[in-house]
């Protein structure tokens, strides 16, 4: 199994997209109980761009259980694949569920902004990009007016007479 793995993971890799993917639908097939398999395998159609097909291999990957690493890329994986597909309020939970999970993990936070833009929750979205931006930025101008930014995050549709 070890080997077979590593084999698609090393295509993968290389670019060669589709015949890690192939090699990975036969291992689902032999350890369809084996969740970071299944996870490999989900990564692996969003690579080819087919995110419908996606989904099954990620939601079967979370729910047999991931270890924390592969946990944290399966929730921005299906996540992510839901938003692409239109479905906005599984992909708001999954991503409510990342951040409960992995309340520092700023890449899931990220692509929940992006599901909050396309739920017109345009406020909410600002409002975690920026806190992510303050949170991580080196960028010392941007740091000189952290306190500002970080006052207005949540006050952008307000007027100040």
């Amino acid at each position: 199994m070890k080997k077979e793995l590593d084999k698609a993971l090393d295509l993968r890799k290389s670019g060669i997209y589709k015949e890690s993917n192939e090699i990975l639908i036969k291992m689902v097939q032999k350890f369809p109980n084996n969740a970071s398999i299944n996870y490999q395998c989900a990564w692996s159609f969003d690579l080819l761009g087919e995110e419908r097909k996606a989904v099954p291999f990620y939601e079967n990957a979370i729910q047999l259980g991931l270890s924390s690493k592969e946990l944290e890329g399966a929730i921005i994986g299906l996540g992510s694949t839901y938003r692409t597909l239109g479905e906005y309020a599984k992909s708001k939970g999954i991503f409510q569920k990342g951040i409960d999970t992995f309340p520092n993990n700023r890449a899931i936070q990220t692509f929940y902004s992006m599901t909050l833009y396309n739920l017109k929750e345009h406020n909410k979205a600002m409002e975690f990009l920026l806190k992510c931006l303050l949170e991580t930025t080196k960028d010392t101008q941007i740091i000189n007016y952290k306190r500002a930014i970080a006052f207005y995050s949540d006050k952008l549709d307000e007027i100040w007479d």
